[in-house]
């Protein structure tokens, strides 16, 4: 059976995400409610502004139950925003900006620069086989620190920039902009269950 897998629905490459997710034959669903995320395998949170995201998730009544949803363990995939929507603690963040958190990291804001030094590159991606997936950097966060359960998955620069923690995934880039849906069939099999969790 092929499984469900939420895309958060409110902002960002969330189109892209969804034909990704269907490539790597997963039944892909937007979530704009609470009661979208009724029945997931999994939820995809994309790319987009972090704390436009945030605001959004609370006003529509999703930021609590998709704390409770990842708390009680909906594996997770977060792309750039959902990278920091993902994060236990942000740095640089807008003045009050809330998180979904489920990761134990510190992520920073805007790392990798302004919109206007976005870039592309090839990333060595621990666990997915056939080469580097290529990542679009755009307005890109980094990790500063990772807590003990964490996995960096890969590294750019000398920044982390992918990380998965049990049943939690997370990318700096987006690689649903690429046409390489390589990490969106690597966490469909996390949503199955099939990808070992890791420490």
């Amino acid at each position: 059976m092929s499984p469900v897998i939420g895309v958060l629905a409110l902002q960002g490459d969330v189109r892209e995400h969804l034909a990704a997710l269907a490539e790597a034959d997963a039944l892909a669903r937007p979530v704009r409610r609470p009661e979208d995320l009724d029945a997931l395998d999994g939820l995809v949170i994309p790319g987009g502004e972090s704390t436009t995201m945030a605001k959004l998730a609370a006003a529509f009544g999703l930021l609590e139950p998709l704390r409770e949803r990842v708390r009680a363990g909906l594996p997770a995939y977060g792309s750039c925003a959902g990278m920091i929507m993902l994060a236990d603690k942000i740095l640089d963040g807008g003045a009050g900006q809330e998180t979904v958190g489920g990761i134990d990291m510190i992520v920073r804001r805007n790392a990798f620069g302004r919109q206007n030094e976005s870039f592309e590159a090839a990333v060595e991606v621990a666990g997915i086989a056939g080469g580097p997936v290529e990542g679009v950097f755009i307005r890109a966060p980094w990790v500063e620190s990772t807590g003990a359960e964490v996995e960096v998955l890969a590294v750019h620069d000398g920044r982390t920039v992918a990380v998965r923690q049990g049943g939690l995934l997370a990318t700096s880039f987006h690689p649903e902009l690429t046409g390489d849906h390589r990490l969106h069939a690597y966490f469909v099999d996390m949503a199955r269950g099939g990808t070992t969790a890791h420490r």
